[in-house]
């Protein structure tokens, strides 16, 4: 396996799995750990975290699919997440989605994340993020933008360097 963690990284996460009272308890915050560090989850990681934690494959890898934050794919260096719950809906948010798509090249009517070629952007819906007074609402990785326009789009993308 050619996938390495490193020492201080490892260190790091043996600490972390010692609050645990089995190690199985430890499996999300080792994953969150891994994707902090990598940036995502590749099928190496599952196999590294699963053998750390003395656990089948299966075992990580479905904590992997179950929750949403967990990463099976590199990601753009800006994430751009635009909300999609009633309110955002309602106020314009899968018109601000196919705008972004639509300006960096991407399929509006594909499901999940994806990330242009260059791997600068990747765009996605998420779920409520918790501003429906103000919607459409965004965030570009972790700056939260509200009453989101395409004026207003343009401009975030523009300004990401």
């Amino acid at each position: 396996m050619s996938f390495t963690v490193p020492a201080n990284l490892e260190a790091g996460i043996d600490e972390l799995i010692s609050h645990y009272p089995v190690k199985r308890a430890a499996s999300l915050m080792v994953l969150h750990a891994l994707q902090e560090h990598f940036g995502w989850i590749s099928q190496e990681a599952v196999e590294w975290t699963a053998k750390k934690l003395e656990l089948q494959p299966i075992n990580v890898y479905e904590l992997v699919t179950f929750y949403p934050m967990l990463r099976q794919q590199p990601m753009g260096k800006y994430q751009i997440k635009v909300c999609r719950t009633l309110s955002c809906a309602l106020g314009g948010a899968y018109e601000l989605h196919k705008h972004f798509c639509e300006k960096l090249g991407l399929d509006a009517r594909a499901h999940g994340p994806q990330t242009t070629k260059d791997g600068k952007f990747t765009v996605e819906f998420v779920e409520c993020l918790a501003s429906c007074g103000t919607a459409p609402v965004m965030m570009v990785n972790d700056e939260f933008h509200q009453g989101v326009s395409h004026a207003k789009a343009d401009e975030i993308v523009g300004g990401c360097k």
